[in-house]
């Protein structure tokens, strides 16, 4: 059963409040624009939305794009939201590294639309199990597989640090481990899981 066609698996990853503690940012802080890549039905955009004059999202879902849709943002194509000539202040890539095909580009295609001190919050499930719905050859298995290895929450998080970002030029800022909350299935009501999250800037 596709859970996103019945308009299942909202989600909920983080706040406004904890979004500027993990930046170091001001209580007023303000942006003129953010991009939520992959953003779901919105429920964690909406949260963050407040602080932005525009928001913008991408979604693979035609069922989610309808509830963004109603939600007041602006869908951005999959493929050519990375072209803007005049980019955006945050880019927000949650749960989503773990589920496209081609992780690596989308890292790099988000340097290049970032404003200058602009900021990227990524955060990934604790444990890496990547899994793409929407995989070319139909396996569900990436075509670019990020270097991350070790068990623990914490050597998982080292390693995406040491081995993906870092040679990317991503600088973190901070990083903590947050409740993941999605909402369930016919089995169960929601599912808590755990997520590495990293505040980050370009070096």
């Amino acid at each position: 059963i596709n859970f996103r066609i019945l308009r299942r698996g909202s989600m909920f990853v983080i706040s406004d409040r904890q979004f500027r503690k993990l930046f170091h940012l001001a209580d007023d802080y303000r942006a003129e624009r953010m991009l939520d890549l992959g953003a779901g039905d919105g429920a964690t955009t909406a949260l963050l939305a407040s602080m932005f004059d525009y928001v913008h999202v991408t979604e693979m879902s035609w069922p989610m794009k309808r509830i963004l849709a109603a939600r007041g943002f602006t869908i951005e194509d999959v493929e050519g939201w990375s072209q803007r000539p005049d980019g955006y202040d945050v880019i927000c890539a949650l749960n989503l590294l773990d589920r496209c095909s081609r992780p690596l580009t989308l890292l790099e295609q988000m340097k290049t639309v970032l404003k200058p001190n602009g900021l990227v919050l990524v955060a990934l499930a604790w444990p890496f199990r990547p899994y793409v719905e929407f995989s070319p050859t139909g396996d569900h298995q990436p075509e670019q597989v990020l270097d991350i290895d070790g068990q623990s929450f914490e050597e998982q998080a080292v390693s995406m640090m040491r081995n993906v970002l870092k040679p990317l030029a991503f600088r973190v800022v901070s990083w903590s481990r947050l409740p993941y909350l999605c909402e369930g299935d016919l089995e169960r009501t929601f599912y808590h899981l755990n997520d590495m999250i990293f505040a980050l800037k370009l070096d």
